[in-house]
């Protein structure tokens, strides 16, 4: 079944490069020389954007957020390690001079994805060094 699960290209992921490529932005895909080969890249913005899925991430307070019932110590660990590794990362891009976006998965779901690319694109034509949705 973890065979199955892909890390690049998921359907929240294709649904956010849609609509960016849709408003008139334009990327690159997952830049390997960047900490954590973030999913879109806009270099001449100076922006990283990351689409999290809930589960895998932990994303806090989202009902897609939940835990294996068999192996709980293993997925304890493996938990914990990513969600360390996804603050090392994105220390790493912000101390680089990168602005860093966390786009969840539930925030591109029926009902809330218009609402998160509109507040996604007013986040890159600011300035703000950070953006992430809220938990649905």
């Amino acid at each position: 079944m973890m065979a199955g699960i892909r890390g690049r290209n998921t359907r929240p992921e294709l649904m956010l490069r849609r609509a960016l490529h849709a408003a008139g932005f334009r990327f690159r895909l997952h830049r390997k020389d960047l900490p954590g080969k973030p999913d879109i890249v806009m270099p001449g913005r100076s922006v990283v954007i990351f689409v999290h899925g809930c589960f895998w991430h932990r994303h806090a307070g989202c009902r897609l957020t939940t835990t294996p019932a068999t192996r709980p110590e293993f997925w304890a660990a493996k938990f914990e390690g990513n969600v360390a590794r996804d603050a090392r990362t994105k220390s790493l891009l912000l101390a680089e001079g990168w602005r860093v976006a966390i786009v969840w998965e539930c925030a591109l779901q029926r009902g809330r994805s218009a609402e998160t690319q509109r507040a996604l694109e007013d986040w890159l034509r600011g300035q703000e060094p950070e953006f992430e949705t809220a938990p649905d």
